[in-house]
């Protein structure tokens, strides 16, 4: 038996106003049903307008996953009666959609995986229903607002790659600048359909709707596999139906029969003409095209010689790794602008701004790098001027931030720190190294972390030796 998994990823764009109206789209945070128009509301009369700037995202998506992009696509109505979709319809790419084909390389416990993309198209959002007791209030805030919606080739074996896929998306997506990825907003959503098969015979497939959090997914779809091996072990038939999960009992919840496409009724819609895509505009959407996620690694990896590891810590925050390649050109030493902005800098990085500016980071490591201060007190500054908003320049002007560097001055410490520890000093003499660690320590105490650590060492082990 195999299993058999293919996803429907919806992207909420990036946009200021709505697909086909001039309604705000931000609108997780406003106050329900104060979004809305008479074109997202579908009254009579009211006429779509196609918002530009979602295109060109969608293109944006079409162009990084390799796909071909149609120059001449159609909007078609999709007929279901729900009642956070007041037209009755929604507006969407079917027979002919913006973009098809393409490829996405994602990595799985450290292997490359691809998987076929069949179609990249835009749709309309519906609105939002909230259950209370025995009923459901609905908000139509979100109506209308720009989705993209990216169908995979059925390629998953397994539900922990297909959370990988997601994962690697989002990155892409965030890269890209088309949408915040912001799932536990609603900003990616996950449909995934699941059959085990059992031989060369297709099995019956399986739909989960919704699915919210790469945990969702990965839990949703373990537990349709479980279904399905069980049910095929017995010797069962599989109904068509579709799934919710429930986040909360950790279970899947029946919601209904699958409907086919005839049920939904397509047909292109009336008051929209064909969109058309110039190879003069598409080629204005390449050149604006940042660089991808996957090239950003690779050139980071051989430029800068940093490790997977950081690679994989700096990658999923664009904010991150735009802040990164700014200190690391100042700096022109990636490995040591990694080191500060991951181990330093990244803890109290906690809103949408970083907590100090790029330029007073490199002018902190370079305050360190030529001895001027401590590790240690860069690390104390760094803090201070995160947590209060410090300016980090007027810190480190602070006359009592000089760094000891006046090797007589250090002779001296080092003489006092060896009178006052005979015991460290006959373990160090005895050949127990960790003994200078003590010293050394002791040391810096003295110096209140204004001398250098390192060269602190090399003057006490000089002084120690026969």
């Amino acid at each position: 038996m195999q299993t058999v998994i293919g996803l429907e990823i919806h992207v909420q764009l990036s946009t200021r106003t709505k697909l086909f109206c001039p309604c705000r789209a931000d609108y997780f945070e406003a106050p329900p049903n104060t979004l809305t128009c008479p074109v997202c509301l579908g009254l009579p009369g009211a006429l779509p307008v196609l918002n530009k700037r979602a295109v060109e995202l969608a293109l944006r998506i079409a162009l990084a996953l390799g796909s071909e992009v149609r120059e001449r696509s159609v909007f078609d109505r999709k007929n279901y009666f729900y009642p956070d979709l007041p037209k009755g319809y929604q507006i969407t790419h079917h027979d002919e959609p913006l973009a098809r084909g393409g490829r996405f390389t994602f990595f799985v416990d450290g292997h490359a995986r691809t998987v076929r993309i069949r179609q990249v198209h835009l749709e309309e959002d519906a609105g939002k229903l909230v259950h209370v007791g025995d009923g459901a209030l609905v908000d139509f805030n979100r109506c209308g607002v720009p989705l993209v919606e990216i169908v995979t080739e059925p390629d998953f074996r397994s539900a922990k790659e297909a959370r990988a896929f997601l994962q690697e998306l989002r990155t892409l997506l965030r890269h890209l600048g088309v949408s915040s990825g912001d799932m536990e907003k609603g900003a990616v959503r996950c449909d995934a359909n699941l059959s085990v098969q059992v031989g060369d015979r297709p099995g019956t497939r399986t739909e989960i709707k919704n699915l919210n959090s790469f945990r969702a997914v990965e839990r949703a779809l373990q537990a349709a596999e479980e279904y399905h091996r069980e049910l095929l072990a017995a010797g069962e038939t599989i109904a068509q139906v579709t799934f919710g999960w429930d986040d909360h009992a950790d279970r899947l919840v029946v919601q209904r029969t699958k409907e086919q496409a005839q049920d939904y009724r397509y047909f292109p819609d009336p008051d929209l003409v064909p969109l058309v895509v110039t190879a003069e505009w598409l080629a204005r959407v390449r050149a604006g095209m940042p660089e991808l996620p996957r090239a950003r690694a690779l050139r980071w990896l051989e430029r800068h010689k940093l490790t997977p590891a950081e690679v994989e810590a700096l990658l999923p925050e664009p904010a991150l790794a735009n802040y990164f390649d700014r200190v690391a050109g100042e700096l022109g030493d990636g490995k040591t602008a990694a080191s500060w902005v991951l181990a330093e800098l990244r803890q109290y990085w906690t809103g949408e701004e970083p907590p100090l500016p790029a330029e007073d980071l490199v002018l902190l490591i370079r305050k360190v790098g030529a001895g001027e201060i401590s590790r240690t007190t860069g690390k104390e500054l760094l803090a201070e001027a995160a947590q209060t908003g410090k300016s980090l320049p007027e810190l480190l002007a602070r006359p009592d931030l000089v760094q000891l560097g006046d090797e007589q001055a250090l002779v001296q410490v080092a003489q006092e720190v060896i009178a006052a520890h005979p015991q460290a000093v006959a373990d160090f003499r005895a050949g127990k190294a960790q003994a200078l660690g003590f010293l050394v320590g002791q040391a810096m105490k003295k110096t209140e972390g204004r001398a250098d650590a390192k060269k602190l060492g090399e003057i006490l082990r000089r002084l120690l030796s026969p």
